[in-house]
């Protein structure tokens, strides 16, 4: 974030930890009201966020070759962006795209090597693409184990500065 703020973006972080989300249940009222009526929890509170924001950085743990279950569903509950046709299979476009997004992603892993943190990565990148994103950057993070360890990986960091300061100048 210090390097978007470097590059003149306004940035705001947002801990979803710190949020009570449910997890979608297929109901698709979405898809007709063009927001979840369905529940009345976090995501009522991050869906302005997300349309006012042009740029996103989405970071996870590796939990099991996968995103946390908790980045998982924010990503399930970003379906109402989503328009589709009734015929089958549905074709699909996003309400957030062609509107200049950027997003990066990055995910943490305690093991060594790139192959362990399995489909993090992409399990956030594909969704945000689909939404009408371009995905600038995914990150790999690896051999971080301990409990703040990162703040002393000084090549992460720097790799992290980067990524925000490339973002924020992709969305000028």
């Amino acid at each position: 974030m210090e390097g978007a703020k470097r590059n003149g973006a306004t940035v705001e972080i947002v801990h979803l930890r710190d949020y009570s989300i449910e997890s979608c249940v297929g109901c698709e009222r979405c898809r007709q009201d063009k927001t979840c009526t369905r529940f009345h929890d976090g995501m009522n509170l991050l869906y302005p966020k997300i349309e006012e924001a042009k740029g996103i950085v989405l970071g996870s743990p590796t939990y099991n070759y996968n995103v946390t279950s908790l980045m998982k569903t924010f990503i399930d509950r970003l379906y109402p962006y989503y328009n589709f046709t009734d015929d089958r299979p549905r074709e699909y476009s996003s309400r957030l795209a062609g509107q200049g997004r950027r997003a990066c992603v990055f995910s943490i892993g305690e093991q060594p090597i790139i192959e362990d943190i399995g489909f993090s990565l992409e399990a956030m990148s594909y969704p945000l693409e689909a939404l009408g994103y371009t995905v600038d950057k995914a990150i790999p993070v690896l051999n971080q184990f301990d409990r703040g360890i990162i703040k002393k990986d000084e090549a992460a960091l720097k790799k992290a500065f980067q990524m925000g300061e490339e973002l924020a100048g992709n969305l000028k």
